[in-house]
């Protein structure tokens, strides 16, 4: 509970907007870093004039760009939902728990990046291969689980 910021949102119901903005913009804050390295690992590339990894990182970018802007567009409480209803403990929990493993999922995301970023550093090409498509897989899993967060949230009872 101590690890998500706001966690005393989900507590105070005039607060859950708030709480819902803070988790949003902690995964969107996550995946901007994550871009950052993303886009240290092109000068890399180019100082050690390894061109097969540009076009994979390159397309890893534009996806993290995408979801990034997607998790920092996504409606406050989506429109108005927790304004409208009253909700119990067990489900304050469930949505708790959704978002803490999002933002751990993220989170992870922005370690595998910085492992990528130092792995062409090293000039370890192999493991940066593997690593750039274990990246895509866990971006795709994490857009995925956002998306589904929506469907948590209105899973709620009124």
């Amino acid at each position: 509970m101590l690890m998500l910021p706001g966690f005393r949102g989900y507590q105070a119901r005039e607060q859950r907007r708030e709480a819902d903005r803070i988790v949003r913009s902690y995964i969107y804050d996550v995946l901007e870093h994550s871009r950052d390295d993303l886009m240290r690992c092109f000068q890399v590339l180019s100082d050690n004039k390894i061109t097969e990894l540009i076009e994979p990182i390159n397309r890893t970018v534009a996806k993290v760009d995408r979801v990034a802007e997607k998790v920092n567009h996504a409606s406050y409480g989506y429109s108005g939902f927790f304004d409208a209803i009253k909700i119990e403990q067990p489900e304050l929990d469930n949505m708790l728990a959704y978002d803490t493993q999002l933002m751990d999922s993220a989170r992870k995301f922005a370690e595998a990046a910085t492992a990528l970023r130092i792995y062409l550093e090293q000039s370890k090409v192999e493991d940066a291969r593997n690593m750039q498509q274990a990246l895509d897989t866990s971006l795709g899993s994490l857009e995925l689980a956002f998306d589904q967060r929506k469907s948590i949230i209105e899973a709620v009872k009124v």
